[in-house]
C-alpha cells in the first residue's frame, strides 16, 4: 500500500522531510478496524512529531492523526462497525498514522462519518472536535444548559483548527459569551462567522483588549497557542475562581500568578484516552457520534478551509510548511491516493 513517511527529522523544505513509500497492508485483529483512507487533514501535532521525534535506526515513520474513510475489514472483537461503514476518527499517537492507504484503528475511538459531509469535509474535524469538546465539557466543565448565562469564554487562537470548532461548540451548545482572538482581518472575519460574540487582537495585550471593549473579567480561558507569551495577560484578565485550559506546549509557566484568584489550571490532550487505554476510552466514539449528529442537523459546520490535492509527500510538505508558518486558517485537507 502507498504511504507517506519520514526517516529523519528534517526541516520541511528538505527533499527528504517526507517521502512516498510502499508498505505491506496490515490486518485487523481484536477491536481494530482496517480503514481504507479517503481523506486526511493535517494538524500541528503532525509537524511537532515530524520535527522532533526521529525514527529509530532510520525506519520509516508514518504519521497523521485525522482521517475519514471506509471500513474494509474488522477484527473478531469488533461490535460497533461492519465493512462498508463510512467512518471518521483522529487515531492513536502510539500507533502508525493515517498517512497511508490502509490504516488500523481501535473502534472505541471511531465514529460514523456525518452523512451530509464528503470525506474531505469530514476529515477536517475529528482531532479538533475531540480536543475542543473535551476541553470545554470535560476539563472546564461548562454547562450545556444554554439558559446558564452571565459567563464568558476567551479562545486564544480562535481561527486555528481547534479554535474554529471550539467557538462553534461554545456558541451553539452553551450560554457563554464567546470571545475569540485573531490578528488579521481575514481570520477575524472567519472567527466572527463561526459565531464569536467578540473578536480581539492577540498581537496586542489581551487584558488591554478585554478592557477596551468594556468586558468583565473572563470566566474561562482556552489557551490554544503561545500561552507562555500571553500568560501575564491571562492572569490579569481571568475572573476570580475562573478556569484556564491549555493544549499547547509552553516551556515554562509561573502558575503562582493564579493563586490569589484561586484560578484552576487544566490540560487537554485528546490522545490521553487511547494512549493509556482508559476505562472511558469509548467516550471518544460517543463524542464523534454526537458531533456527527450536530453536523447533520446543521448546528456545526466543517472547518475545512483549503484542499491541497492528493495524499502524497509533495502536498503534505506544503501543508506542514503552512502550519509551521502560523498563518493557517481552519483546516488543510488532502484526499485520495
Amino acid at each position: 500500500m502507498k504511504a507517506i513517511a519520514y526517516r529523519k527529522s528534517l526541516p520541511i523544505l528538505d527533499d527528504d522531510a517526507l517521502l512516498d513509500i510502499e508498505l505491506p497492508a496490515p490486518q485487523a485483529l481484536g477491536r481494530d478496524l482496517l480503514v481504507e483512507v479517503r481523506a486526511i487533514s493535517v494538524n500541528p501535532v503532525d509537524v511537532k512529531i515530524r520535527a522532533n521525534v526521529p525514527p529509530a535506526d532510520g525506519a520509516a515513520k508514518v504519521i497523521g492523526w485525522d482521517a475519514a474513510g471506509v471500513v474494509k475489514a474488522v477484527g473478531p472483537d469488533v461490535t460497533l462497525f461492519q465493512p462498508g461503514d463510512e467512518v471518521w476518527y483522529a487515531g492513536d499517537l502510539t500507533r502508525p498514522g493515517t498517512n497511508s492507504e490502509l490504516h488500523l484503528v481501535d473502534e472505541r475511538i471511531v465514529g460514523h462519518k456525518p452523512r451530509t459531509l464528503d470525506f474531505a469535509q469530514a476529515a477536517a474535524l475529528p482531532l479538533t472536535a475531540i480536543t475542543a469538546w473535551e476541553l470545554l465539557f470535560d476539563r472546564l466543565q461548562v454547562s450545556r444548559d444554554k439558559g446558564v448565562t452571565g459567563k464568558s469564554l476567551l479562545v486564544i487562537g480562535a481561527a486555528g483548527g481547534v479554535g474554529s470548532i471550539l467557538v462553534q461548540l461554545a456558541r451553539q451548545l452553551t450560554g457563554l459569551t464567546v470571545i475569540g482572538t485573531a490578528s488579521r482581518a481575514d481570520t477575524a472575519a472567519w472567527v466572527t462567522e463561526l459565531g464569536a460574540h467578540h473578536v480581539i487582537d492577540h498581537s496586542k495585550p489581551l487584558n488591554e483588549e478585554i478592557a477596551r471593549l468594556g468586558l468583565p473579567p473572563v470566566t474561562y480561558v482556552a489557551g490554544l497557542n503561545q500561552t507562555d507569551h500571553h500568560w501575564p495577560a491571562i492572569a490579569e484578565l481571568v475572573a476570580p475562581q475562573g478556569k484556564v485550559a491549555l493544549i499547547d506546549d509552553p516551556a515554562a509557566l509561573d502558575v503562582r500568578v493564579l493563586k490569589r484568584k484561586s484560578v484552576s489550571l487544566h490540560w487537554e490532550f485528546m490522545f490521553t484516552r487511547s494512549m493509556f487505554a482508559t476505562d472511558d476510552m469509548a467516550q471518544q466514539h460517543q463524542l464523534l457520534q454526537d458531533v456527527a449528529q450536530l453536523v447533520d442537523a446543521g448546528v456545526i459546520k466543517t472547518t475545512l478551509n483549503e484542499r491541497f490535492g492528493a495524499i502524497n509527500a509533495a502536498n503534505l510538505k506544503r501543508a506542514h510548511a503552512l502550519i509551521e508558518s502560523n498563518r493557517a486558517k481552519g483546516k488543510i485537507v488532502l484526499e485520495g491516493f
